[in-house]
């Protein structure tokens, strides 16, 4: 995809879809993130990971439950948006199926540091009007370093696009993808802030999330430990994928839950 970014392409994704909305800036960047070079994965393996949709039924980020009302996503996917403008699917892995649940939005909080993806503080929780059937993943402490180091494989899901210039995928996609150090997160992203964020990838490119996978979930050890925020390209050499580091929010997102 050469040196086009996820945030201008979802600007240009953003004046295809919006329906009525504000037109999205860079606070808003990367609000269609999705699974490169990943597998299919059974919902019934991964029932906490949702998907969000515009109220006309376009697809365009993730998010995870973690409570029965609660869903963890990222803040570029809800910023300036109503409750009456998102809904959340839940128990479904084929876009194209009537599976599972589709609930909406009662209320959203917006981490109220956020400005935009590369500033940090890209996380929002969104609060169901109905309480979902699934499984939950717990968040980590302040203090769970250990999800953070280096070579550390951390999972992530989404129903994005399997190319950077590919389509959206129809079934729920998952992928393996090992935690950097924030040296070399800080050589790929100079904007790149190791207090709010962590960046997970391989060295030569192939594996990642992409557009539509932003909000979605970066799991360890079953814990929620990164939210899918933003990146260069995708899956492009030496540009890994760039998460919210969810432990440095952990208490207030607490509060929120």
């Amino acid at each position: 995809m050469g040196a086009t970014s996820r945030v201008t392409r979802l600007l240009l994704a953003a004046s295809v879809v919006a329906t009525g909305a504000v037109a999205i800036g860079l606070s808003q960047a990367n609000a269609d993130q999705q699974i490169v070079g990943g597998n299919r994965a059974s919902i019934a393996d991964h029932s906490y990971t949702v998907y969000l949709t515009t109220a006309d039924g376009f697809q365009y980020c993730g998010g995870t439950l973690v409570d029965d009302n609660k869903v963890v996503t990222a803040a570029h996917c809800a910023v300036g948006k109503a409750p009456a403008d998102v809904l959340v699917v839940a128990g479904r892995e084929d876009k194209e199926s009537d599976a599972g649940y589709t609930s909406q939005v009662g209320e959203i909080w917006v981490h109220p540091d956020f400005r935009d993806v590369r500033s940090g503080a890209d996380v929002a929780v969104l609060t169901l009007a109905d309480r979902m059937p699934y499984d939950t993943v717990d968040l980590p402490a302040t203090t769970d370093t250990e999800f953070y180091q280096p070579g550390v494989v951390g999972l992530i899901l989404g129903w994005g696009r399997t190319a950077a210039d590919g389509e959206p995928s129809r079934f729920l996609l998952k992928a393996g993808v090992p935690i950097m150090g924030d040296a070399d997160c800080v050589k790929a992203y100079p904007a790149y802030k190791a207090a709010s964020m962590t960046c997970a990838g391989v060295a030569q490119g192939g594996v990642d999330s992409c557009q539509g996978d932003s909000g979605g979930p970066l799991i360890v050890d079953g814990e929620l430990v990164g939210v899918t925020s933003w990146g260069e390209g995708c899956a492009a050499p030496g540009k890994p994928g760039v998460y919210t580091r969810v432990a440095a929010y952990a208490d207030v997102l607490e509060d929120q839950i």
